[in-house]
C-alpha cells in the first residue's frame, strides 16, 4: 500500500464550498437545436416568464428581420395566416411580419440531485445545486393560432356546423336528472386524465420576469452569489464527512425499488413510457383517446416489431370494425355503474344510444342528428358527443364518418372482418328489440350499397367502371346530338326542350363536364336554350344574378343555386316573378350577366360535385381593376391552388409594381385561404 501512495502522490488539495444562496432559484438552460458557437447572448430578449412549480420557461426573441437570410415573404405570409389582415393590440407580430419567435421550456431531467453548477476562484471551488435542468426548443403555437383562423372563416362561409336540415327542435318541456355520486374509482380515473391536468397546470398563473444579458450589472450582481458566503468552512457540514459516510455515499446499498407503472396516457406519459405497459393495456389506452383509427396507423402506434397478429387480438377485446376502421367499443369508453357527464343517463343507456349510432355507419357514410335523436331518444349533448367521437359535420349532408373506409384492411384480414360482421349481426338484434325497427328501414334508404361496407375490393371497383362507362357512352351521345345541330359553344350534355326545374334542396350528385361558356352572344344563347325567346332569362332573374355576383365575385353553381333558394324563399307567397327555373337556364342568366365560368382544373380525386366544379367569376365592372380578375382567373385554369407569392408576381411581371392593398382586395374578393395556400371561393377540398 505504502509504495502505492509514493507511486500516486497527492500534488494539490482544493477545498470545496457549498454555496446555497441560489439553491432553489438556479436553472441550467440548454439550447439543443443550435451548436454552443451560435449563442443567443447578443439576441434581444422581448419577454420572459415562468411556472416555478411547473418549471416552465417561455422566452421571447426578436428576429433579424433585415438578415440575408431571412425570407421577407415568408414571414408576411405567416404573419398574414396567424393575425389577419386586421391590426389589433393582441397580435402575435406587431409589423405584419414574423419579427419574433418564441422559446419554450422542456424538463431534460426530473431528477437534478446529482447535478450542480461550480465556479472555481483562487484554488477554491464553490458548488451550487441545480433546481432544474431545461432545455429550450421553439415554440409553434403561432401554427396553431394559423389552423384556428382558418377554421373560423371556414365555419363563418358555411354559416355553421350543421344544415337546416340538423337544426335542433323547438324548446320542450323536459325532465332534469341528477348525476350518481362519484365512485372512487371514477374519481381516480379523471384525476389521471389528460384534461384534469391540463386544467391543473392551466391554473398555475404565469410570473413575468425581467431579462438581463451577461454583461449587465445585475447579472455581476447575481453572479457572486455561486460563490459561499460562510467565511468559516467549517460550517459546510454537508462536506464534512466521515470516510466510511461519504463511501457510503458514493456507493449506496441497492435496494429494491418499486417501479409504478404508468396508468394512462397524459402530458407526462410519453410514448417510451407507454410502451412499458402490456400490449392490451397499450391497445386500450390508445383507442380511449383516438376513439377511431385504421389498422396501419395503430401499428404506427406502437413499438416496432410488435406481432400484427397480436395486436389483431387485443383490438377486438376492446374495439369494433366500422367501415375497414377500428371504433372503440361503447363498453370501454363508458364502464359500468358510472353516468353522462351531461345528462346523468346511466352507462347502460349510453352504451346502446352509441352502439346504435355505430352500427349505422356500417350501413352507410353519413346520418343526419335529428333522425338518430329520435330514435335513441337521449339528450342532444350526449347524441353530439357521440357523432363528434366518429365523425365530422359537412353541409347538407348531416354528420359523415370521420375516416375513409379501409377496404385494404377488409380485404387482406377477410376473416377477421366475418368475424366483425358476425358480431354486428347480434348487435343489431339487440337493438331492433330495445328500439323497435328493422335494419330494412334503413337500406331503403341506401339500396346502393345494401351491404355496407363490408363489399370485396374488386367488386367495388368492378361497379364503379361500369357505371363510369355507361355514363360516359350516354354523355357523348348527347355531346355528338348537340355537336350535330351546329352549336359549339356548349360542352356540356344538353338536356331536353322542357328543363327540369331546378332542385335546390340538395346539391346534385351527377357528375357532369365543366363546359366552357365564356359571355356567348344572345342568339345563340336562345338557340342553346331551344330557340325560342321564352326560354331566356327573364329580366328578374338577370337581375338577381348581376346583384349577387356584384357581392360575391366568385360562386360555384351550387352555392348560387343555394342562394337563389333562399332569395326564393324570402319573398311573399303568389308574387314569385321567376317561374321554374332550370340549371342551364340560371348558367345562361350567369353568363348573361357579363361573368364567366373558370374551368378549374381540380385533382383527380376530389370530392366536389358537378355543381361545386362549376365555378363562375365576374369579368366586366366596368373598372380598371378587371385586368387583375382576369390574370387571378388564368391563374386558377391552370392550378386550382396557388400560392400568393405565385399571384404577386404575376401581376408584378404583367402590370408592374402593384401595390399591397390590390393584392389584398383581389384575394379578399375572389378566394379563400387554407393552409398557405389560396383557392377560388368555394372551391376548397374538404
Amino acid at each position: 500500500m505504502a509504495s502505492g501512495d509514493d507511486d500516486d502522490p497527492v500534488i494539490e488539495e482544493i477545498d470545496v464550498y457549498l454555496a446555497k444562496s441560489l439553491a432553489e432559484k438556479l436553472y441550467l438552460f440548454q439550447y439543443p437545436v443550435r451548436p454552443s458557437t451560435m449563442n443567443y447572448d447578443n439576441v434581444q430578449h422581448l419577454s420572459a416568464k415562468i411556472k416555478p412549480k411547473q418549471q416552465r420557461v417561455e422566452l421571447q426573441m426578436a428576429m433579424d428581420t433585415t438578415s440575408p437570410n431571412y425570407c421577407r415573404s415568408k414571414g408576411e405570409q405567416i404573419a398574414l395566416n396567424v393575425d389577419g389582415t386586421t391590426y389589433e393590440e393582441g397580435n402575435t407580430y406587431s409589423v405584419k411580419m414574423m419579427d419574433n419567435q418564441t422559446f419554450s421550456s422542456i424538463q431534460a431531467t426530473t431528477n437534478t440531485s446529482r447535478y450542480a453548477a461550480a465556479v472555481f476562484r483562487k484554488g477554491e471551488l464553490h458548488v451550487t445545486p441545480l433546481t432544474g435542468i431545461l432545455q429550450m426548443r421553439p415554440s409553434f403555437v403561432y401554427l396553431d393560432k394559423a389552423d384556428n383562423k382558418t377554421r373560423e372563416r371556414e365555419a363563418a362561409n358555411e354559416g355553421g356546423d350543421s344544415s337546416q336540415d340538423e337544426a335542433e327542435e323547438e324548446a320542450k318541456t323536459i325532465s332534469v336528472r341528477f348525476a350518481r355520486p362519484e365512485s372512487e374509482q371514477a374519481r381516480q380515473k379523471r384525476i389521471q386524465s389528460y384534461e384534469f391536468l391540463q386544467k391543473k397546470q392551466a391554473e398555475e398563473p404565469w410570473i413575468q420576469l425581467q431579462y438581463h444579458s451577461m454583461k449587465d450589472g445585475r447579472s455581476e450582481h447575481e453572479r457572486q452569489y455561486l460563490f459561499c458566503q460562510c467565511a468559516d468552512a467549517s460550517q459546510n457540514s454537508e462536506l464534512v464527512k466521515s470516510p466510511s459516510e461519504y463511501l457510503s455515499m458514493l456507493m449506496p446499498p441497492l435496494t429494491e425499488e418499486k417501479v409504478v407503472k404508468p396508468v394512462g396516457p397524459s402530458n407526462v406519459l410519453s410514448m417510451a413510457q407507454l410502451r412499458t405497459l402490456p400490449l392490451g393495456e397499450q391497445i386500450k389506452t390508445l383507442m380511449k383517446n383516438v376513439k377511431a383509427i385504421q389498422f396501419a396507423n395503430l401499428m404506427g402506434l406502437l413499438a416496432s416489431g410488435t406481432d400484427s397478429t397480436a395486436v389483431l387480438r387485443c383490438i377486438q377485446q376492446v374495439a369494433l370494425l366500422v367501415q375497414g376502421n377500428w371504433v372503440v367499443k361503447s363498453d370501454v369508453l363508458y364502464p359500468k355503474n358510472t353516468c353522462s357527464p351531461h345528462s346523468g343517463v346511466p352507462a347502460e343507456v349510453l352504451c346502446r344510444g352509441r352502439d346504435f349510432i355505430m352500427w349505422r355507419f356500417t350501413l352507410e357514410r353519413s346520418l343526419m342528428r335529428k333522425e338518430v335523436a329520435a330514435i335513441i331518444k337521449l339528450p342532444p349533448e350526449d347524441v353530439k358527443e357521440f357523432l363528434e367521437q366518429v365523425a365530422v359535420p359537412r353541409v347538407n349532408r348531416g354528420w359523415e364518418f370521420l375516416l375513409p373506409a379501409d377496404v385494404d384492411f377488409i380485404k387482406k384480414h377477410a376473416d377477421v372482418a366475418h368475424r366483425q360482421q358476425m358480431l354486428w349481426l347480434g348487435i343489431q338484434s339487440k337493438l331492433e328489440k330495445v328500439f323497435s325497427f328493422s335494419k330494412d328501414d334503413f337500406l331503403s334508404k341506401n339500396c346502393q350499397h345494401p351491404e355496407g361496407v363490408h363489399v370485396g375490393g374488386d367488386q367495388r371497383l368492378k361497379l364503379a367502371q361500369e357505371r363510369a362507362q355507361e355514363k360516359h357512352l350516354s354523355l357523348q351521345k348527347e355531346l355528338d346530338a348537340k355537336r350535330a345541330t351546329s352549336i359549339h359553344i356548349k360542352q356540356e350534355p344538353l338536356v331536353d326542350h322542357e328543363d327540369e326545374c331546378m332542385d335546390t334542396s340538395c346539391p346534385s350528385s351527377l357528375g357532369v363536364p365543366n363546359g366552357s361558356i365564356n359571355g356567348y352572344p344572345a342568339t345563340a344563347l336562345e338557340c342553346a336554350n331551344g330557340g325560342s325567346p321564352s326560354n331566356m332569362p327573364s329580366q328578374e332573374l338577370l337581375d338577381f344574378v348581376s346583384t349577387t355576383f356584384r357581392k360575391n365575385h366568385v360562386l360555384t353553381l351550387n352555392e348560387l343555386k343555394r342562394l337563389f333558394s333562399l332569395h326564393v324563399a324570402s319573398m311573399p307567397a303568389g308574387r314569385i316573378p321567376f317561374g321554374p327555373v332550370s340549371d342551364h337556364l340560371l348558367q345562361d342568366a350567369v353568363l348573361l350577366s357579363h361573368c364567366k365560368q373558370i374551368l378549374v382544373p381540380f385533382p383527380a380525386l376530389t370530392t366536389a360535385s358537378a355543381d361545386e366544379q362549376k365555378v363562375f367569376g365576374l369579368w366586366e365592372t366596368g373598372e380598371d381593376f378587371d385586368k387583375y380578375r382576369h390574370l387571378l382567373y388564368e391563374l386558377f385554369s391552370k392550378n386550382y391552388r396557388v400560392r400568393r407569392t405565385t399571384i404577386q408576381a404575376r401581376l408584378t411581371e404583367e402590370f408592374g409594381n402593384t401595390s399591397k392593398a390590390d393584392l389584398d382586395r383581389l384575394l379578399k374578393e375572389c378566394c379563400s385561404s387554407s393552409a398557405g395556400m389560396w383557392y377560388l371561393k368555394g372551391t376548397i377540398q374538404s
